[in-house]
């Protein structure tokens, strides 16, 4: 009865207009304003400001760029081999598995659609049924950029609008269907390891996802559905390395990574509730056909 009593406000919430004015606020560049909303923020979340490239607050010329903040090289190092797949982002692992079949585990006792997840086509779908998955959490303190976890070829990419309920643990509980309402982007490539998809997940403040290929996907936040096909080569085709950055939340949320059947086995020792930084080994992937 607790989880429902600080859930339900949830529904009553205007979240678009909280998020439109999150995403002004958040650029504000009056320096007595930005820097005492990046100093109460890093103090209260506790944010380790000496992994930051920059680690004088005072640098950013809004809290956005200091929420975006790049981190020092050597304090992510890559975990060895070109099948390793690295973890994408900073953060906590909410759930990892096996797809059964078109749903995916959300919390105990709740699943959701990977169609649904991805726009609703049954074929962007069917190459990751019964295939490896894992969600990961951004909390306000993580590094919000999100990294290649195996080199890829962009395929595809797709903007499904929805709500911007938060993706805490509690409304993961609480939200049917939560990764597939909220409003997302979809990464799809094609990797040695065969097809991955990385989906950004979106949440109440997210106030702006992009990609490094594209920019800002989001604003507008729109309400149909868009998508991009790239090439294999020539212009616009988009490559990217292990490791390379692929995007990044303007505010955080939630990263799913989706996998081909028999694609990718995870590391056993990588469990719900587990903290992982970028870089570090999730799984080992496998050429396709064997």
């Amino acid at each position: 009865m607790g989880d429902h009593l600080r859930h339900w406000p949830q529904y009553l919430l205007p979240q678009r207009w909280l998020t439109r004015l999150t995403y002004r606020v958040t650029r504000v560049r009056a320096p007595w304003f930005k820097n005492a909303l990046i100093r109460s923020f890093a103090r209260g979340f506790g944010v380790n400001l000496d992994e930051a490239l920059d680690p004088d607050p005072r640098a950013y010329p809004d809290f956005n760029a200091f929420f975006t903040r790049a981190l020092k090289p050597e304090v992510r190092p890559l975990a060895p081999g070109d099948r390793t797949v690295c973890c994408p982002v900073d953060g906590a692992v909410s759930q990892i598995g096996i797809a059964q079949a078109d749903r995916l585990l959300q919390a105990k006792g709740r699943t959701f659609s990977l169609a649904a997840l991805l726009g609703g086509d049954m074929e962007r779908a069917r190459p990751f049924q019964g295939g490896a998955f894992t969600t990961l959490y951004l909390s306000p303190r993580d590094y919000h950029r999100i990294h290649m976890p195996l080199t890829g070829q962009l395929r595809e990419m797709v903007h499904v609008p929805g709500a911007l309920f938060s993706v805490s643990p509690l409304t993961a509980r609480m939200v049917p269907e939560l990764f597939a309402r909220n409003e997302r982007v979809a990464a799809l490539f094609d990797t040695e390891a065969g097809p991955m998809a990385l989906v950004l997940v979106g949440a109440i403040n997210v106030a702006s996802i992009e990609t490094v290929w594209a920019g800002a996907i989001t604003p507008p936040l729109g309400t149909t559905i868009r998508h991009w096909r790239y090439p294999s080569s020539g212009a616009g085709a988009v490559r990217l390395d292990q490791g390379a950055e692929m995007g990044r939340f303007n505010m955080g949320s939630t990263v799913i990574l989706l996998f081909g059947a028999g694609a990718v086995r995870w590391e056993t020792a990588i469990q719900p509730g587990a903290a992982v930084r970028m870089g570090q080994a999730l799984g080992a992937g496998s050429a396709p056909g064997t």
